[in-house]
């Protein structure tokens, strides 16, 4: 099984990235948050996040947002002048300032422009392009004809989010559309969505002996050291001490603002905390650090903890 981290925007950035693969079990592949279609040029964010001196040693797939067939293309291009073999398109993200733009999620509620979009990106570029997508934007059933429009394109790779627009992350997701698209299509086929552990990765591998590839996100970030406990190499708690100490050294190198640097540090904690079951009492005192020595002092806490266990 070919496991892959999502890309999660403000999260898995190349400094993630970079640290998990050293830390960690790495994933085989990760896919970079989106860069969004402008062809006004990259953010400083998204120039550090394509350059290919950040990503080495791993298996890299930049995720492009765009409903304009000429700024895909812009995008495109800088990628393949940069290397990049494969663009994944996201039609998958359910954000309100996403949709409103009609891009993600909100592009599959527009399909005869969709198809429009698509006709013109696969006749232009030259690279793979795969699709990461949800099954519609009101209704599962709209997964019908979207998965019609895609099957008319040389899709190198269909990720399949098993939820509409609608259900956001909150209901549950929606499996026998994914048995849809497997009785539907060609297309070489990976799951997303609810794998949270190692236990529901291997339910999923045994209701699905014929997928070779899942991809995760929530689930990874809770459990970084899942990929090593799925191929027999149990995470220890040394691995999530280094991994800890790799980032919040570069977020203080990349931010230097106390303040912004714990809030990245409460990012990382809110899933890191459910999937290490520190308990409410350490997380709370972790929501509640203003300063790197207060933050310090609950670290050590934390990781005591841990090793008591």
């Amino acid at each position: 099984m070919q496991y892959t981290f999502a890309p999660m925007e403000g999260i898995t950035n190349h400094l993630y990235r970079n640290a998990h693969k050293d830390c960690f079990t790495p994933a085989d592949r990760y896919f970079i948050p989106f860069v969004s279609a402008k062809g006004k040029g990259f953010t400083g964010r998204e120039k550090r996040d394509i350059a290919p001196e950040n990503n080495q040693g791993m298996h890299v797939v930049p995720q492009v947002m765009s409903n304009d067939a000429d700024s895909f293309m812009w995008v495109a291009n800088e990628l393949i002048a940069r290397g990049y073999e494969e663009i994944n398109l996201n039609l998958g993200c359910p954000s309100s300032t996403v949709i409103s733009k009609g891009k993600g999620a909100g592009f599959l509620g527009r399909p005869e422009e969709l198809e429009r979009f698509l006709g013109e990106i696969f006749s232009r570029c030259p690279a793979r392009i795969s699709i990461k997508t949800r099954l519609g934007m009101k209704e599962p059933e709209e997964f019908e004809r979207i998965l019609e429009i895609y099957n008319r394109y040389p899709v190198s790779e269909l990720i399949v989010h098993p939820r509409i627009r609608e259900d956001l992350y909150r209901l549950p997701v929606r499996p026998e559309w994914f048995d849809f698209a497997k009785q539907h299509t060609d297309f070489t086929l990976c799951y997303n969505g609810d794998l949270y552990t190692a236990e529901d990765v291997r339910a999923f591998e045994a209701a699905h002996p014929d997928i070779d590839r899942v991809m995760m996100g929530r689930g990874f970030l809770m459990r970084p050291g899942m990929v090593g406990q799925l191929r027999g190499q149990e995470p220890t708690v040394d691995q999530l001490r280094r991994f800890h100490e790799r980032m919040y050294q570069a977020y203080r190198d990349l931010l230097g603002t106390e303040a912004f640097v714990m809030m990245k540090m409460k990012e990382l904690w809110a899933y890191l905390g459910v999937g290490y079951e520190i308990g409410d009492k350490l997380l709370k005192k972790i929501r509640k650090c203003d300063r790197y020595r207060d933050y310090d002092a609950v670290m050590g806490m934390v990781f005591a903890a841990m090793e008591e266990k």
